[in-house]
């Protein structure tokens, strides 16, 4: 599973072996966002979720179809895999759906955000999970990390 935390720790590996052999640690820096984003990952912290991608024959001209293997309960992705996400749409309204610049990568990226800073209970897919999470903050909580514990593990 690609996370920030392991993004950060790939990106200073090859940060360190561009400086000199008697660079230290501390001269190394992470913006604070990122050290926030990786402490703050969230209610999906420790859950390891598989991803099913189809890479069309039209391809890049339209978007690959992704599905979430993992059973979950999040207001962006239904129990059944379907996932809400503005870049896996051919069209969207609000212009940030699927076009030939994009890339395989940035589906990733994109998907690893849904757990992140992407995680939207304004505008859910799974109505009945973001109206939990309205309801009530801690019993949502409990309920993800039943789900992790019995589905992401």
């Amino acid at each position: 599973m690609l996370t920030l935390a392991s993004k950060l720790k790939r990106d200073d590996g090859l940060k360190g072996s561009r400086t000199s052999a008697t660079a230290s640690d501390s001269t190394r820096r992470v913006s604070v966002r990122d050290k926030l984003l990786v402490k703050d990952e969230g209610y999906y912290q420790g859950g390891k979720f598989q991803f099913e991608t189809e890479v069309p024959d039209a391809y890049n001209m339209v978007p690959p179809k992704v599905k979430c293997l993992t059973r979950i309960w999040h207001p962006n992705i239904t129990e059944t895999g379907e996932i809400c996400l503005s870049l896996l749409r051919e069209h969207s309204i609000d212009g940030t759906g699927w076009a030939p610049t994009r890339t395989l990568k940035d589906v990733v990226w994109g998907l690893n955000s849904l757990f992140t800073d992407l995680l939207n209970f304004d505008d859910p897919l799974n109505i009945e999970a973001a109206e939990h999470h309205l309801r009530d903050k801690e019993d949502f909580r409990n309920k993800v990390d039943d789900y992790i514990k019995r589905y992401a593990r």
